[in-house]
């Protein structure tokens, strides 16, 4: 098990943050560090480029987590331009909570689609009519995700680890891609044309993702939806092969406006099935700075709860205006592994920037022109990769499926997850996200104890073993 004071595999130049329990108190003065000027070779969190250069690389991180930030409140019937606007004030709340120490940027979790769809019973298109309903959920998870924060702040993160070990958050966070597969399917599913657009549009993402070079190949997709969106408008505006796309609203939308708002709603059902989410958060965030300590070679342990908080603050903001709930981004984790530049002042940049698209209903109705077969084809790909991440997880964690508590634990959790397992207690429901959670924990530590015989239920296996 790792360490709580250590991050795994943190190279061996590694030295603590600035104003860590493990600095003299005397260095302990200023909130935030002071940003040493550096113009050539690896960029600290601590260090900067000149402005120019600083923006530009802002800007890059906008397009890094542009595809996926938009695409999940498309997913969810939320307002895009409204979860844009939020990631932006979220990222600035994670860069001051975090003293401008942490490099990240907080954009729509891909978490929540299949608990909101639950709970709102959202038909997959156009604006989601109960969103209220899945914004009083929302923000009760970013209440108990930094709830979790504060009691991590306090104690660490040991006990995260021994509650949620690899076996059970990968087969958590594979269930979750497997409730979403109807809803992807189903988006697809329409005439010829369609499904044809669905699969092409799945195609391109992947394509990019393995044939594309440089910084292209961080953005599949950006990259995968632009191409799909311009053939389906040859195809249905030019050649009448589909229903052509509309842009009336966009004509009409102005270039500069407020955010759409909306006002959440508190039911204890909704409540009761997004709030769970927050564990995923919790295991997504700190694998993430995990990630991020090893980059950079820093010891970002003291600063996981208040990592936490910042996420759940952000997530319960979001949730009061409109927004979607925000988790770290993997996107831009991996625009800074390319470019070695991890200067936490690009991403008040970034943050900047997509403030100023939430400005802009214009640029929001832009978005709200992508084809529906076109968002069925990004839904496949993107649900699939959550639920093939389990199994990175597992894969990474070095999981040993012949121990039948970890088999039977993925096992339950899995066909839960995938059949939408809803269990109720009066007029309270648990759908099948929360049942593979709470499922997966549970089983995991009911069936702790003594070893158990491997061979009992797989026999194949263990006589290809001998």
């Amino acid at each position: 098990m790792t360490s709580p004071h250590r991050p795994a595999n943190l190279p061996s130049r590694a030295r603590p943050i600035i104003g860590s329990d493990s600095e003299p108190k005397a260095s302990r003065v200023s909130i935030f560090p002071t940003w040493t000027l550096k113009t050539s070779g690896e960029i600290a969190p601590d260090e900067r480029l000149p402005a120019g250069q600083t923006i530009a690389l802002g800007l890059q991180h906008v397009v890094a987590m542009f595809g996926s930030t938009a695409l999940a409140p498309i997913l969810m019937g939320f307002d895009p331009n409204t979860a844009i606007f939020f990631s932006g004030i979220g990222t600035l709340i994670f860069f001051v909570l975090t003293g401008g120490r942490l490099p990240s940027y907080l954009g729509s979790s891909f978490a929540f689609i299949a608990v909101v769809i639950a709970a709102t019973g959202y038909s997959g298109s156009g604006p989601n009519p109960n969103i209220g309903v899945a914004l009083g959920g929302i923000v009760a998870c970013g209440a108990l995700y930094a709830l979790i924060g504060f009691v991590v702040h306090l104690s660490g993160t040991a006990w995260i680890e021994r509650l949620m070990p690899p076996v059970v958050t990968g087969a958590i966070v594979a269930a979750i891609g497997l409730n979403l597969a109807p809803v992807a399917v189903k988006s697809v599913s329409g005439s010829g044309f369609e499904t044809a657009i669905g699969i092409v549009t799945a195609l391109a993402v992947g394509l990019v993702a393995v044939r594309a070079g440089g910084l292209a190949r961080r953005l599949p997709i950006l990259i995968g939806a632009a191409f799909s969106y311009l053939l389906y408008l040859v195809l249905a505006n030019g050649f009448g092969l589909g229903k052509p796309v509309d842009f009336g609203k966009l004509a009409e939308a102005a270039w500069i406006g407020l955010p759409n708002l909306s006002t959440p709603v508190f039911s204890a059902s909704a409540i009761v099935l997004i709030a769970p989410i927050a564990v995923i958060l919790v295991a997504e965030n700190l694998g993430h700075i995990k990630g991020i300590a090893a980059m950079t070679g820093r010891n970002y342990d003291p600063l996981i709860g208040r990592g936490f908080i910042a996420d759940g603050l952000a997530t319960m903001l979001s949730g009061f205006g409109g927004g979607t709930g925000v988790t770290t981004y993997a996107e831009n984790m991996g625009v800074m592994a390319v470019t070695r530049i991890y200067s936490t002042l690009i991403f008040v940049a970034a943050a900047l920037f997509a403030i100023l698209l939430g400005f802009s209903p214009k640029f929001g109705a832009l978005i709200l022109t992508i084809p529906g077969p076109v968002i069925g084809g990004l839904a496949l790909v993107v649900f699939g990769l959550i639920a093939a991440t389990g199994g990175r997880i597992w894969v990474q964690a070095r999981t040993d499926f012949s121990e039948p508590r970890n088999l039977i634990t993925v096992a339950v959790a899995l066909i839960a997850g995938a059949g939408d397992l809803t269990i109720k207690f009066g007029d309270f429901a648990l759908g099948g996200i929360g049942t593979a959670t709470f499922g997966a924990i549970l089983v995991y530590h009911l069936l702790g104890g003594g070893p158990a015989e491997p061979e009992a239920l797989a026999p194949a296996d263990a006589e290809s073993r001998r």
